[in-house]
């Protein structure tokens, strides 16, 4: 599972190059690094029931529409999308399931609250876990390569 990003927030115009070069380095690279071993090690053990392992992806909204103000994040998110999708056409037909998970919205925190008058409007850490163990879990027969968590309160 790659879970890393970071985020530089500013206006294009004025984002300096080596800063954007390494919020790519931690959010694209990274995750093609990642993805490349998990395989190649994947790739090396006998399938059970023609499966041999699952590789998963962190992703968020910006990798489907970018903001204002967050370019980089969103060229990170974005890459990390196409490195799921191409791995997964690659990967899939020998027997490793490999998925991109947009997290959309606020995950419940420690030190950060809930609205009272909304409950359940942030994302609960144990949902999100729940989801990414269905991913785990899911037969090879039906595999799901992009999924999507949000709590009620997101537009989308």
């Amino acid at each position: 599972m790659y879970n890393p990003s970071m985020r530089l927030r500013g206006p294009v115009a004025e984002l300096a190059a080596e800063d954007v070069r390494r919020v790519l380095e931690v959010s694209a690279i990274g995750a093609f690094l990642t993805g490349k071993h998990a395989a190649r090690r994947m790739l090396g053990v006998e399938p059970v029931a023609g499966c041999r392992g699952t590789i998963l992806f962190t992703g968020a909204s910006a990798g489907v529409k970018g903001y204002a103000l967050s370019a980089p994040f969103a060229m990170g998110k974005f890459a990390q999308r196409g490195l799921a999708e191409s791995m997964a056409r690659e990967l899939h037909p020998k027997g490793i399931h490999v998925a991109w998970i947009n997290v959309d919205g606020l995950i419940l925190v420690p030190g950060r609250d809930e609205p009272e008058d909304r409950p359940r409007s942030m994302l609960q850490p144990e949902a999100i876990a729940r989801t990414y163990r269905h991913l785990i879990e899911q037969d090879c027969s039906a595999w799901s390569n992009e999924i999507s968590v949000r709590p009620w309160v997101e537009t989308f």
